[in-house]
């Protein structure tokens, strides 16, 4: 395994660079494609010494030619194995064909295989650079292994999954275990590929990790690694304004739980206090269910801006429950200066008229983050939601720029992006996170972020993070108010 580049994603033209920058740098790529075919074998035996055989699917290109050094490095331990191969195997050229002729066996064609009890299927049909729908003749087959159950074991990338996207090209095997080499691709993370390469095992087969980070670009796993140095260790003589002053900005009488949860959360994730912002109608029934956090009247615009005058509001979240319409984009233009976390109604309230808040943010320079769903992103971004040549990651990227805010794009494979494209993709949030008010909760752990001084891209990334953990420890039947009881301390700011 590799550790020095465990969080970096690299697109597969970036890898595909990065695999022509090492043989102009002198490393013999043949020697390459022998370590990355043995580390297959060695974790097809490792996950499944009970086989009765291992049957190898090789493509036409160096995929395959990674699939052929596997099958002779199993042959070689005893192992029954069979191979088949997609078209003409003798007209492989370069390092697949050497490959090739190491196994000794002539490879049978792919339509000849039929699934058989005991078998492992070692997927190295096309790999991460697939762009383009699978042939029929492997959509058969694929079709048959899924039909089987028999496990898979991918090269590269489960076969029909895009390398960049994670979208599928037509159909693809759903693997049991990945083998990727040197770096994650998008793929790997991006749904619903994910969803399809099992577990995940990121392999060195001996690149200097210079040579990657060189063209990698800025897209990570979103890792501690990324934000843990913004963590400060609290001062012995803070006090609470130093931890950070949280305003949620609350709706109408009848839609209150939302913004409570933010508040409750933004006080659990850290905030030295938080205040609820409720119209007058609504204080009763806030009143009522507060404690820690604190209740403060603001009924229309004047009241904001005079409330703005204390300098110690150091973050706001204005969105869950508050209302779409007029008094949402009112109050929303007034804090694009100030640290702000723009969610559900917040961000619905701009879909007519979103040029003006997005030339308001850039105006006023505020530590902005917005956080849509799928449908609040369309409503947006409806021209980059549509485009579907974009990638999730590509989706986000261009939403910030147009924006001039951190995006966190939500769902199970939630990214976030900043406008100079800087992008990570969260990998830990367990399914049963899709429950009433869990962005709520979200939205206040960001806002509790914000509120102690995080720059707005590690704010949102350490944020959703924690997000994932909680719902962890909440476990499959979480809630969103046991989601906020989840919620850990960060290390530095326990």
């Amino acid at each position: 395994m590799l550790q020095a580049l465990s969080n970096v994603l690299v697109t597969p033209a970036e890898m595909t660079a990065v695999d022509k920058d090492a043989a102009r740098s002198g490393i013999d790529s043949f020697s390459l494609m022998r370590s990355a075919g043995t580390a297959v074998s060695a974790a097809a035996l490792r996950l499944y010494p009970e086989a009765l055989r291992f049957v190898v699917l090789c493509g036409p290109g160096n995929n395959g030619g990674d699939g052929y050094i596997a099958a002779a490095a199993l042959a070689d331990t005893g192992a029954s194995v069979a191979v088949f191969a997609l078209g003409d195997a003798a007209m492989l050229k370069g390092d697949a064909a050497r490959a090739r002729d190491a196994f000794a066996l002539v490879p049978r064609p792919l339509d000849a295989y039929e699934p058989q009890s005991g078998d492992v299927v070692i997927d190295a049909l096309f790999g991460a650079g697939l762009a383009r729908d699978v042939p029929d003749e492997a959509r058969t087959v694929i079709e048959q292994v899924n039909a089987s159950g028999v496990p898979v074991l991918a090269v590269d990338l489960p076969s029909g999954i895009d390398g960049r996207t994670g979208e599928i090209r037509g159909l693809s095997f759903v693997a049991a275990h990945t083998v990727t080499f040197m770096a994650a691709k998008p793929g790997h993370l991006l749904m619903p590929g994910r969803a399809r390469c099992g577990t995940l095992e990121i392999f060195d087969i001996g690149i200097p990790a210079r040579l990657v980070a060189d063209r990698a670009g800025d897209l990570h796993v979103n890792t501690p690694a990324m934000w843990e140095q913004h963590l400060g260790a609290l001062d012995p003589a803070t006090h609470k304004y130093k931890r950070g002053h949280l305003a949620v900005l609350c709706g109408g009488p009848v839609s209150t739980g939302a913004a409570r949860l933010s508040a409750a959360a933004g006080l659990r994730a850290g905030a030295g206090l938080v205040t609820l912002a409720s119209p007058a109608e609504a204080l009763a029934v806030n009143a009522a269910h507060l404690t820690a956090v604190m209740l403060k009247e603001i009924n229309n615009a004047a009241g904001l801006a005079a409330w703005l005058k204390d300098r110690r509001l150091n973050a706001f979240v204005l969105g869950p429950g508050f209302g779409v319409g007029k008094k949402a984009r009112d109050f929303v233009l007034m804090l694009c200066g100030r640290a702000l976390v723009l969610d559900a109604d917040g961000i619905s309230s701009f879909r007519e008229g979103r040029e003006q808040l997005f030339d308001r943010i850039a105006a006023e320079g505020g530590e902005v983050v917005m956080t849509p769903h799928e449908g609040e992103f369309a409503r947006l971004f409806p021209d980059i939601a549509e485009d579907a040549a974009l990638s999730k990651i590509e989706k986000a990227q261009a939403a910030a720029r147009l924006s001039h805010a951190v995006i966190v794009y939500k769902g199970p494979d939630t990214v976030v992006a900043t406008p100079s494209g800087r992008a990570a993709v969260n990998v830990n949030a367990p399914p049963w996170l899709a429950t009433a008010g869990s962005g709520d909760v979200l939205a206040g752990i960001i806002g509790a972020h914000l509120a102690q001084g995080m720059p707005a891209f590690e704010a949102a990334a350490s944020a959703v993070w924690r997000h994932g953990e909680a719902g962890v420890v909440a476990g499959r039947t979480a809630t969103a108010e046991s989601l906020v009881e989840s919620i850990a301390p960060l290390r530095g700011n326990a």
